[in-house]
């Protein structure tokens, strides 16, 4: 049973009504978007579309967040206000899988859940049990806590994490994210004892070699699990204020990247650099 003290992520802050995420209570979350998406990796969108649902708040605090928007806590009385929320609970996060699936999605991608396991934990169990057809993605920053992850066995049939960094100080300085490898490392290889993992890593200005002991770990770990390494860095958000994040990536950086991936074996997804560009990131406020 879960108490007030969180469990569900590194911090396991004292009080769920005062954590990190912005999240008050384990029975709701906040949906900040639902939508046919058609930009993931081909084997999550398919041809039509996964059905996205892009939760509010996050454990992390990047500051190169592509869905800052949505994820980061804004001062009162900001200019630009967050986009409205639906606070939904199990039983409403359910019918909006439904929904996805009556519009067309091939599966259900829930992105950045890790604040809100339990909600989603119930939501799928509820659909499950209404015969629902489509496949769950769970698609996190991974750092997570190995035995919440435990709890979602059975239900999620692809998990997609990234593998943000190798190098702790990197995390704690771009996501203040104390130990960010051990952690996420641990959570994927509890994903990877699960069943189907696709490992997401984005390869960062100036992080060329950062990727390369990242890509390491994965062949000598999880050799099993395809990689998507990105190639759609884009400056956002706070990323000015942090070189080298304040440039696009190189051809040599990414390329290099590319390169050493496939010399140690590692198969999946390998993005385009014109992928960079925020058109991916979708319109919180529409």
């Amino acid at each position: 049973m879960i108490t007030d003290n969180c469990c569900l992520c590194p911090r396991r802050c004292p009080s769920r009504a005062n954590g990190l995420c912005g999240e008050r209570d384990f029975t709701h979350a906040r949906v900040a978007k639902t939508m046919l998406h058609r930009w993931e990796e081909p084997c999550v969108s398919g041809a039509r579309g996964t059905g996205a649902v892009f939760f509010a708040g996050c454990n992390l605090r990047c500051v190169f967040c592509q869905n800052h928007r949505i994820s980061q806590p804004r001062p009162v009385g900001a200019a630009c206000q967050p986009p409205a929320y639906e606070q939904a609970d199990a039983p409403r996060l359910a019918e909006q899988f439904w929904r996805l699936h009556a519009e067309g999605a091939e599966s259900i991608s829930l992105i950045s859940p890790t604040h809100v396991l339990p909600v989603a934990r119930e939501a799928m169990r509820l659909a499950k049990g209404q015969g629902f057809p489509l496949r769950f993605v769970w698609n996190s920053n991974a750092y997570e806590n190995p035995e919440a992850l435990r709890t979602l066995e059975g239900l999620v049939g692809l998990y997609l994490p990234d593998l943000k960094y190798f190098d702790d100080a990197m995390a704690l300085a771009y996501s203040a994210a104390p130990a960010y490898f051990a952690h996420a490392c641990a959570a994927i290889k509890e994903m990877s004892r699960q069943g189907e993992v696709l490992i997401r890593h984005m390869v960062l200005p100036g992080g060329r070699k950062d990727s390369m002991r990242v890509l390491d770990w994965i062949a000598e770990n999880v050799p099993g699990a395809k990689i998507s390494l990105l190639a759609q860095y884009t400056p956002m958000y706070r990323a000015a204020e942090h070189p080298p994040l304040h440039r696009r990536l190189t051809a040599f950086e990414y390329e290099s990247a590319a390169e050493y991936a496939l010399s140690l074996g590692l198969q999946g997804y390998f993005q385009q650099r014109e992928a960079a560009t925020d058109a991916y990131t979708p319109n919180f406020h529409a």
